[in-house]
């Protein structure tokens, strides 16, 4: 919650792993680990989960998943705290994350023969849920006095590179996460354009907006993956996209548009 101001700062539910991936940035402070090393290291976390998830060792896929929500949250962490804030990490963090969701239910239908149909139509939903969830906190970031602004509301163009990082790798992996997310971008600012004018959110709408959020959705896979589950992760994704427009509506119907 470092990145919004103190009265507009929720409870999370997807953010289990800030405490751990604080601890974490704090040991790597003085290292040599810079941000996208710890990145490349929730990577490794989640690959180890995939692996274990095709040996049916399920509960210790259901651990590295969620340590990989920790190891995400220091990667930030660990950059605010060297002063190292990089568009390069940022990007790079996304598409990680993606890649990962991709891979951690193509796993998943092969260990329960899911038609390829259904774990697609499973990583559409994943995916636009995040946004959802990615769109309102991003819209609360800007908004809030002091609060975190390196990302934009609405991103069309490659930003300017910050501090050392390279401009040419900035704009290379801008593009990549453009590729990636910018449909689901798009379908979620349709579905709620005028999302940005409101002047703020309520605590308690953020807090059932973090239902989305990846971290929350990562525990919901590892906690259906120990309760051996697993056949049951892909439907329960589509489903649970119902939210998406219930929280739209609540949005549209309640919170004033300023003026």
């Amino acid at each position: 919650m470092s990145k919004l101001a103190a009265q507009d700062k929720f409870l999370d539910l997807s953010d289990y792993g800030r405490s751990f991936g604080t601890s974490l940035a704090n040991l790597l402070k003085n290292t040599r680990f810079t941000p996208i090393h710890v990145t490349l290291l929730f990577g490794v976390s989640g690959l180890l989960a995939i692996y274990c998830i095709l040996e049916n060792h399920y509960y210790l896929a259901g651990f590295f998943i969620i340590l990989k929500s920790g190891i995400d949250a220091a990667d930030g962490e660990l950059a605010r705290i060297k002063n190292t804030p990089s568009y390069t990490g940022r990007y790079l963090d996304s598409v990680f994350d993606i890649i990962l969701n991709f891979l951690f239910l193509l796993t998943i239908r092969y260990v329960t023969e899911t038609s390829i149909i259904m774990t697609l139509g499973a990583f559409f939903c994943i995916q636009l849920q995040g946004t959802l969830y990615n769109y309102y906190y991003v819209i609360l970031r800007n908004k809030s006095v002091g609060g975190d602004t390196t990302s934009k509301i609405f991103e069309y163009k490659s930003p300017k590179a910050l501090g050392n990082e390279s401009q040419k790798a900035v704009n290379v992996l801008f593009n990549i996460y453009t590729v990636v997310y910018g449909g689901f971008d798009k379908i979620i600012h349709f579905l709620d354009s005028d999302a940005y004018k409101v002047k703020t959110f309520p605590n308690w709408f953020m807090t059932v907006v973090s239902l989305y959020g990846l971290g929350f959705q990562l525990l919901i896979i590892a906690a259906m993956l120990a309760f051996n589950l697993a056949a049951y992760i892909i439907p329960f994704f589509i489903i649970y996209s119902i939210l998406i427009f219930v929280l739209i509506a609540i949005r549209k119907t309640v919170f004033k548009i300023k003026s």
